[in-house]
């Protein structure tokens, strides 16, 4: 008979639907339950995509013996960490404070109250890996509770007092400077892995936000931040973690050389990376970096999307993951032996040619088959086989296409498909950019198309939700979700300059201030409205996603420039030098903080367009501005005049004899507008050379 996860709409939650456990969700009615029959809270914490999850549930929550224990001495609640950031941030910190490590399945137990006393993650069915049986955790702990109350209660005091009093990262004063990028750029320069790529080692995540800031350095002329940016993107798209049948990047690699991923794919990890590797093309001119972009983002369409028509509108969006296993496996959907790529292709050279290329051997790299990763270099291929070099990417990606044919006959792993403002957000602004930087307006469609969605079906009487799946929104949206639409929907206005999207960030930005101000400084991560828990969070470092904080401050930035609010950007600069001395030290955890910074302490370069935005000079005048990568730069553009709610950048710049014409300001300076594509190219290679 199923539990109370029946009536939920996380793909997580009903996974559990089933189980002989009385699952509740998180909420008051279980709180009060616990309250009224005197029992602790075991809260388990994961996610759809989670492998030990899975593992975890099969051994012990699918286990009848297992559940009457728990269900006797426990009010258990199970919740999905991407619907509920703020439960999983929060008792993130108490498992980390209490083992020194945390990682999912969470398994928290709580008083009634909610205050942890005890935590871990994955426990196994008997005692193994030096880890005692989950069920004889539970009998344990049950027994302290009936037995030595005051011991639980004295701890979980201990527990709450101790993440009170975590402090927030920086605390300086200092004004903003540009020597706390010099030293985060020398921090990254010292760690980084030249042999392997990427920093830290195995299992080695990828970094898509460091990378990020070390391009933005590369623009200003940073030639080691170049390098350095090149060769981690070269060595991870190589294969392995990235898929390079299908697209797309798995969740991370178990071993230093990329080459075994931890096989879930996730829609923010892809999203990130899509829009680092664009911009990397743009830096470097490397088709390469490109092909991995656009391949990256159709993966995302293949394979994480939906597509409706609403109301003759028609709206995308985007699924949060693929579980990292199908059958019953880890990694089967993605695995090769010699003899299924023989079965693919008719011809015997397309055959020796994917052998030779990714290394397929009899023996495998991976539980006896193989991850397809690069061996032979272009050059290596193109002697061996006699194809010209420069073809041999065009016959690798025929080669991959057969295969992915192949493949998509198999059983595909399970698709978590609710759909989350902050991940969609990354995903719409990837799919803006590329869609003006690389002349696809394919991709600037989708972004248009997924901004109709949130804006349409994620809103409940004028209050962001965080999650929709199958007609439903639940759950308020966090700071990372109004922080993250704001910058998507700036980045759609760029490539697409409908004032509506200027209109909609504006009008999140008030609610987010109104909704999320901490009077000391910064956002709290939860609504003021929203049910209140032992300690309202306030996550500041950058993890597998930007912080909630780190895109409030870029934000506010972008709209400050945007608006001519200096209110605005005081409150973000006040923000970015309380965290400046910690993201120097740890750039790593810190990564789209300093983005902001940079953004910050360097030139703000604002073009304004205005003119007939179907008038052929008025394209021309936007290839000049979208030739090149201007992080540091913000465009509106208008039909003249512009109507009432366009940026302010636009107002009081007329046409210059009545000709589409363009605005460049820097420093308070304005060039002398311009009406001629080489003019206007000339500006700004004049702008870009000081730099």
């Amino acid at each position: 008979m199923p539990n109370r996860l029946a009536n939920e709409n996380s793909p997580y939650l009903l996974q559990h639907a089933d189980n002989p456990v009385d699952w509740y969700p998180w909420g008051e009615e279980a709180l009060e339950k616990a309250r009224q029959e005197d029992k602790p809270i075991f809260l388990s914490i994961g996610y759809a995509a989670c492998h030990w999850c899975h593992v975890m549930a099969h051994e012990s929550f699918e286990d009848p013996r297992t559940a009457r224990i728990m269900n006797e001495h426990f009010v258990n609640i199970k919740v999905d960490r991407e619907e509920r950031p703020d439960l999983d941030s929060l008792y993130m910190n108490a498992v980390v404070a209490m083992t020194g490590q945390g990682g999912w399945p969470m398994s928290v137990f709580l008083t009634p109250q909610g205050e942890p006393f005890y935590a871990g993650t994955y426990f196994p069915p008997v005692r193994r890996y030096n880890m005692p049986s989950f069920s004889e955790v539970l009998i344990s702990l049950a027994e302290v509770w009936k037995n030595e109350r005051d011991k639980v209660l004295s701890a979980a005091r201990e527990v709450v007092e101790h993440l009170r009093k975590i402090p927030e990262p920086g605390g300086g004063s200092e004004a903003l400077n540009a020597q706390t990028l010099e030293e985060a750029a020398f921090q990254l320069a010292q760690s980084y892995d030249w042999e392997h790529g990427g920093w830290g080692s195995a299992p080695k995540f990828p970094q898509p936000m460091a990378i990020e800031f070390l391009l933005r350095r590369a623009v200003r002329g940073d030639h080691l931040a170049r390098d350095i940016s090149v060769h981690c993107l070269y060595r991870m798209a190589q294969g392995g973690m990235y898929d390079v049948v299908g697209g797309g990047f798995s969740r991370y690699s178990t071993d230093d050389d990329w080459l075994v991923p931890h096989f879930e794919k996730m829609l923010y990890d892809n999203a990130q990376l899509a829009l680092v590797y664009l911009h990397a093309h743009l830096v470097t001119g490397d088709s390469f970096f490109r092909r991995i972009c656009e391949e990256t983002l159709d993966f995302i369409l293949r394979e994480l999307s939906t597509h409706l028509i609403s109301n003759g509108t028609q709206k995308r969006g985007f699924f949060s993951s693929l579980d990292a296993d199908s059958e019953g496996e880890e990694g089967k959907y993605y695995l090769w032996s010699p003899d299924e790529i023989r079965a693919a292709f008719d011809s015997p050279q397309d055959v020796e040619i994917v052998l030779a290329a990714y290394g397929v051997t009899e023996k495998g790299n991976f539980e006896g088959r193989n991850v397809l990763q690069r061996r032979l270099t272009d050059k290596e291929i193109s002697t061996r086989f006699s194809i010209p070099e420069a073809d041999v990417p065009h016959v690798l990606s025929k080669l991959h296409r057969t295969l992915l044919h192949a493949r998509e006959k198999r059983v595909r792993p399970a698709t978590d498909d609710k759909i989350l403002v902050s991940w969609n957000a990354l995903a719409l602004r990837a799919f803006a950019e590329a869609g003006r930087y690389l002349k696809r307006p394919n991709y600037t469609e989708v972004a248009r198309y997924n901004a109709d969605f949130i804006l349409a079906e994620l809103f409940e009487q004028d209050r962001l939700r965080r999650s929709w799946r199958e007609g439903r929104a639940q759950h308020d949206a966090y700071l990372e979700d109004y922080a993250g639409l704001i910058l998507a929907l700036l980045a759609l206005y760029q490539s697409d300059p409908d004032p509506w999207w200027f209109h909609s960030a504006a009008q999140l930005t008030e609610q987010m201030i109104e909704g999320f101000t901490d009077p000391a400084g910064g956002f709290f991560d939860t609504h003021q409205d929203s049910d209140p828990l032992i300690i309202r969070p306030k996550e500041l470092q950058d993890n597998a996603t930007p912080s909630g904080n780190s895109l409030a401050a870029m934000a506010l930035l972008q709209l400050s420039a945007f608006t001519g609010s200096g209110e605005w950007r005081t409150y973000a600069e006040r923000m970015l030098s309380s965290i400046q001395s910690t993201a120097a030290r740890y750039p790593t955890a810190f990564g789209n903080w300093l983005c902001a910074i940079d953004m910050a302490v360097n030139p703000l370069l604002e073009i304004a367009l205005l003119g007939p935005q179907e008038h052929p000079t008025t394209s021309k005048l936007r290839e000049v501005i979208w030739s090149a990568y201007r992080p540091y730069a913000v465009y509106a553009a208008s039909d003249y005049p512009p109507p009432p709610n366009a940026p302010l950048l636009l107002l009081d710049r007329p046409l210059i004899d009545n000709q589409p014409t363009v605005y460049v300001c820097q420093n308070f300076i304005c060039q002398q507008p311009v009406t001629g594509p080489e003019t206007l190219a000339g500006q700004l290679e004049s702008i870009v050379s000081t730099h």
